[in-house]
């Protein structure tokens, strides 16, 4: 099978083909996912909670991401791998130029970036200088402290306009994937109705163009609990890559996120 790149993703959105994507942090279970048919995979600053055991994203470093997104880049061939920008590595653009082409350097094939109308600079800088970027909007996080916990974003108008214009800004700077997280379902069809790139949602219903979940969700294997809008494919299936194989499966048919996964 061809690599999936951001042109296999365009042409995925314009075929109205959905695709799926998972987090990854070491060879054996990308080298799966990989093999399954998983389309995107991000080195996920998610690996301070599953991995690390920490109550947030916060103490995860760049140094981490590198080392997990060289880990990952040995067990693939196929999918598209994207590396997280951890909490304050982007913090001016002369920053996250350094910190970006670290990842890069590690295997990356796209940095993701958490954030609205303050990274427009940094977003252009970094495409225009060939590093790719997804941006990441709604609930961010890295910004858990400022919203107050993780709670769902966009759900009155200002907030919900303030989303779609950055996700417009964040795309007219150069950005060619988006993520949105944990914002109401029609939001985010407006979001994905209106982009032309293409938009991947966790907890953001079922008509962005693909969605992305932890694996340990999807392996039902999160300490604590499972987030409302994911799913425990392991449960359901007994088996790992039968679980990845029911998660692509349920994306593609349009059965998951179903309305129990969906903020309203």
């Amino acid at each position: 099978m061809s690599k999936v790149t951001s042109s296999t993703l365009m042409k995925f959105k314009q075929e109205g083909k959905k695709f799926t994507a998972l987090t990854a942090y070491d060879a054996s279970f990308a080298g799966a996912f990989d093999s399954e048919g998983i389309d995107v995979l991000l080195v996920g600053d998610s690996m301070g909670m599953v991995l690390q055991g920490h109550s947030d994203t916060l103490p995860v470093t760049v140094d981490d991401i590198a080392y997990h997104t060289a880990c990952v880049r040995r067990g693939i061939e196929r999918t598209l791998l994207i590396a997280d920008m951890p909490f304050m590595s982007y913090a001016t653009p002369e920053q996250t130029m350094q910190n970006a082409t670290k990842l890069m350097q590690a295997g990356a094939a796209m940095v993701k970036v958490e954030g609205g109308e303050w990274l427009l600079e940094s977003v252009k800088m970094l495409t225009e200088r060939g590093i790719p970027v997804c941006a990441h909007l709604g609930l961010t996080p890295q910004s858990v402290h400022v919203f107050g916990g993780f709670k769902v974003q966009g759900r009155d108008n200002e907030n919900a306009q303030r989303i779609i214009n950055e996700a417009k800004a964040m795309e007219q700077a150069g950005a060619q994937l988006l993520v949105l997280e944990c914002i109401p379902a029609q939001l985010a069809k407006t979001i994905t109705e209106e982009l032309t790139i293409p938009v991947i949602g966790i907890g953001a219903g079922k008509d962005t163009d693909g969605q992305i979940l932890v694996m340990h969700d999807v392996l039902g294997i999160s300490s604590g609990y499972i987030p409302r809008f994911s799913k425990n494919y392991l449960k359901q299936t007994g088996e790992i890559r039968a679980a990845v194989k029911a998660y692509i499966e349920e994306v593609e048919q349009g059965i998951f996120p179903g309305e129990e996964h969906t903020f309203n």
